[in-house]
């Protein structure tokens, strides 16, 4: 691994003579920057940077996401300032490096300043997926190497991986990347497990791969018969923790799993997908219910792609992956394909994207997170509602006009409901699924069509939150039984007790307003009391009794008109 490698890998790709110098000069500054700084593992710190690079190279992404991968440690490991970046390499380079720098120190641990990193690592997706791009290829290399540090640290990097990073490069449609990442961390999270699995697969993997080997000229044999050209045809192997979580399902019976190892059909376009997948129904027996097509119905992340699972020789079965080209490109490297260099009536020539942002459908759930955000004040709630939502497995299901809903794996119509707006959540009576009534407790599958019956009267059930799915759903539904609950305390003869907190800038004449306003209001104030100690901002206590939880709104409203007041809050006593 070298200087002159990334170069010769870059002129391949046919950029301009100023990217390459840009590189060459970026490899240069952090060189000299590093100088002298050696990894855990003891070889020269450049080695680290050289590799990230050499593999966004092979991502196909642009120049200035390149040259930050190169500088990428120099801020936080060197003498060299963000301010030297920016002065050397101009402002993208420096906005990369820095938000790189800025996601090296998220340590997840399920905390409330974890989760506040969280929040911040995802809004610098949403800002530019090119930063990301780069820490998940940085943690993929540290991750090679993680057998370097101490052991204490081995586990929650790992963990990290597994739980943050692995998860991320899946939505973001990089399989390939998402696979290496967790074979990597799955020995030191699991490593019983991990030990358990190799010595089981090894003499299965090896049948498998021989068997399905035996079935390329068969397949090519067929296609060329049918005069459907082909780009290739290869074996694909599962990742071993992919396969460790589909053993589970299957009560650790291995034999149970098809797609042990698969076998890809790589097409020109997608009429011959179609043409390829009737062949190989016509020479073998489909697996009814095994039948997938990704292409009509990609999966949330955007994967596309044709499966089916066949009775091949011998009765066994074995799973066919068919894509064109352009597909297979973006299932194994996701939003990075959107980096591309093409040929240009037939000269080869380097398309640089200007943009750091994919089409808009593709970064939809990047802008549905930033929206939960705004829904989860509390940060462990909204870690919580990551593990929950963003992380789990993710289902489709449509609407009776088409439209497409992403939800979590075994959700509910009620959290269909619930996604598509709040008020036919709250007021759902009934479901069809796929035109039939289902109970509302039903496991929604991908691509059922989902239609809410609702009522105008009707409200939300306590019992729902035993088995709605989605953190957006148990909120809302929470929400609504929180403001029943109080609804039913302002039903009590005098009302309902109140301790508003308002926390004010302290000013003559102050409490003479607050007062005033209670008064207009024709509500008496039972009990009043300040602190002043160690605040900024003086906090009065004061307890009233409020005849309905309208009269009680209507006074905070009026509370937040009084100058000086910065906050209102309340609690029922």
């Amino acid at each position: 691994m070298s200087a002159t490698s990334l170069l010769e890998k870059l002129k391949i790709q046919a950029r301009p003579t100023e990217d390459l110098e840009l590189v060459k000069r970026a490899y240069d500054f952090a060189a000299q920057a590093h100088e002298g700084q050696k990894r855990k593992s003891g070889e020269p710190y450049i080695i680290h940077p050289l590799a990230v690079a050499e593999h966004l190279v092979e991502l196909n992404l642009d120049t200035p996401t390149i040259a930050a991968a190169l500088l990428h440690d120099v801020v936080e490991d060197t003498r060299y300032t963000l301010h030297d970046l920016r002065s050397e390499f101009g402002d993208e380079i420096a906005f990369l490096v820095e938000g790189v720098t800025k996601l090296d120190k998220i340590r997840y641990k399920g905390t409330e300043r974890s989760a506040e990193s969280l929040r911040k690592m995802f809004l610098a997706v949403a800002e530019d997926v090119r930063i990301v791009l780069l820490k998940l290829v940085d943690r993929l290399h540290n991750m090679k190497t993680l057998r370097h540090v101490a052991p204490e640290k081995q586990k929650r990097i790992a963990l990290e991986t597994l739980e943050i990073y692995a998860p991320l490069a899946y939505r973001l449609g990089i399989g390939e990347l998402k696979g290496q990442l967790e074979d990597l961390a799955f020995p030191y999270v699991y490593p019983k497990e991990h030990e358990w699995l190799e010595k089981t697969v090894h003499d299965h993997f090896h049948n498998r791969r021989r068997y399905v080997e035996g079935l390329k000229p068969v397949v090519a044999e067929e296609l060329v018969k049918e005069e459907i050209p082909f780009l290739d045809i290869h074996a694909r192997a599962k990742h071993y923790y992919s396969l460790y979580k589909k053993i589970l399902k299957y009560d650790m019976d291995i034999s149970k799993v098809f797609d042990l190892v698969a076998l890809r059909i790589i097409l020109p376009n997608i009429e011959q997908c179609y043409a390829a997948l009737g062949v190989i129904h016509k020479i073998w027996r489909p697996v009814p219910g095994l039948v997938k097509d990704y292409i009509a119905l990609p999966k949330p992340n955007g994967y596309r792609s044709l499966h089916t699972t066949v009775f091949g020789p011998e009765g066994r079965t074995i799973e066919f992956q068919i894509r064109t080209k352009e597909m297979h490109e973006e299932a194994e490297n996701g939003i990075a394909a959107h980096w591309a260099y093409s040929e240009t009536k037939g000269t080869p020539a380097y398309t640089k994207h200007l943009t750091s942002f994919a089409p808009q459908k593709e970064l939809l759930w990047i802008h549905q997170l930033r929206e939960w955000q705004k829904d989860f004040e509390n940060p462990d709630e909204f870690l919580e509602s990551l593990k929950i939502d963003f992380f789990k497995n993710r289902i489709f299901v449509l609407s009776p006009k088409g439209d497409v809903f992403d939800l979590p794996e075994d959700a509910t119509p009620i959290d269909f409901a619930y996604h598509v707006h709040s008020d036919i959540g709250n007021t759902t009576t009934g479901a069809k699924v796929n035109g039939k009534m289902v109970a509302l407790d039903h496991t929604l599958k991908n691509g059922d069509v989902v239609e809410i019956l609702t009522q105008k009267n009707k409200k939300p059930s306590s019992g729902w939150l035993s088995f709605i799915k989605s953190a957006q759903a148990r909120k809302k539904v929470s929400a609504f039984m929180k403001k029943a609950r109080e609804e039913r305390l302002f039903e009590k003869p005098g009302g309902e007790i109140a301790e508003l907190r308002l926390s004010a800038q302290d000013r003559l004449g102050l409490l003479r307003d607050v007062s005033s306003v209670f008064a207009r209001q024709k509500v008496n104030m039972k009990n009043v009391a300040s602190d002043t100690k160690n605040r900024f901002y003086p906090l009065f206590v004061i307890q009233a009794s409020f005849k309905s939880r309208a009269e009680l709104e209507k006074m905070m409203v009026k509370l937040k008109e009084v100058k000086g007041v910065e906050e209102v809050g309340y609690k029922l006593l």
